[in-house]
């Protein structure tokens, strides 16, 4: 088969990202915009501004894309991108800018999961071997997805309420962090003890809820500040931290136990998370567990994770017509 080279476009939250990718894992251009410093000031992302940056930038993406890959649009086999789940008018700008560059150019479109695209991200680094067992983690996605092929998606366990990503913000919301507040609870963490103890929320089966412990801090805070106590934010952030660690890796071990899988792969933002990292990574050596994590700028939302994914549904010969629309909801 000949080089399939796609330009991918992936707009489902803050992120503006074009990236142009050769056969799947070859990335020969990946350009980001982001728009946290935006964002900030309002503790999270308000899906208005989100869109209007988007339109904004797109097209500007877009020609950076091209330029670092040293391409033009007739170097180009397909176009990608993502078609949810996401906020949607963040999609609407990614696929309608997909749209016009399919059309002007009579290229073929390509429709993307964003959860298939998190999880080719790891395809980038190096080739999923399956059977495998995909752990997704992060702001508004918290999965166990079993795949035995390309394109071949089980979903054995998600997420009830929060998502751990969310729980995150909202805990580091409480303490006052600034957003996003992942990274500053996982610095906080490692400087803290787990001297609070909260609880383990474990569901039956492979499903997840955050919700009750993101309650049980903001409980454990006020009841403290109600007795005149102050609780420093690193215990609050350690012990948080080791009650979601001790949940995820609990249910995604045992998930691999019972599937007799011994391929593990992580994705997502929180995936960049330093404690889930040593811990999945200690329980994997103990396990004889083959576990990939990719690195942080393919853990974070981008289009070159969106392209790795798009190369197996162009070969699967999956297309979208331009009547496409974007879906906030979408089932992997």
């Amino acid at each position: 088969m000949n080089d399939i080279t796609i330009l991918a476009v992936e707009t489902s939250c803050d992120e503006t990202a074009v990236s142009i990718v050769r056969n799947g894992r070859e990335v020969l251009s990946n350009s980001v915009n982001s728009q946290i410093e935006s964002h900030k000031r309002f503790g999270g992302v308000v899906p208005e501004v989100a869109s209007r940056h988007h339109v904004e930038n797109i097209t500007t993406v877009i020609d950076d894309a091209l330029t670092e890959a040293e391409m033009t649009m007739e170097d180009i086999d397909a176009v990608a991108v993502t078609e949810g789940p996401g906020l949607i008018g963040a999609l609407l700008v990614g696929i309608n800018a997909a749209k016009a560059l399919a059309l002007s150019h009579q290229k073929p479109l390509i429709p993307v999961h964003h959860i298939a695209g998190h999880i080719y991200a790891n395809h980038i680094v190096a080739p999923l071997q399956f059977p495998l067992l995909a752990l997704i983690v992060s702001g508004g996605h918290t999965e166990l997805v079993v795949m035995k092929n390309h394109l071949e998606f089980e979903v054995i366990g998600e997420t009830r309420d929060d998502a751990v990503g969310e729980a995150y913000d909202k805990v580091a919301r409480t303490i006052n962090l600034p957003y996003p507040g992942g990274p500053h609870v996982d610095r906080l963490a490692a400087e803290g003890e787990d001297t609070l103890k909260f609880p383990r929320p474990i569901l039956e089966g492979y499903d997840f809820s955050f919700s009750g412990l993101k309650s049980a801090v903001i409980n454990t805070l006020h009841n403290k500040q109600q007795k005149g106590e102050t609780v420093p934010p690193e215990e609050v952030a350690a012990s948080f931290q080791a009650s979601v660690v001790d949940v995820l890796s609990l249910k995604t071990f045992g998930a691999l136990n019972d599937y007799h899988i011994s391929e593990l792969i992580v994705c997502g933002g929180v995936a960049a998370n330093r404690g889930l990292r040593t811990r999945l990574s200690e329980m994997a050596a103990e396990a004889d567990i083959n576990l990939h994590i990719p690195p942080l700028q393919l853990c974070t939302d981008n289009a070159a994770m969106i392209g790795a994914a798009a190369y197996y549904y162009y070969t699967k010969n999956i297309r979208a017509e331009l009547d496409l629309n974007g879906k906030s909801t979408l089932d992997l």
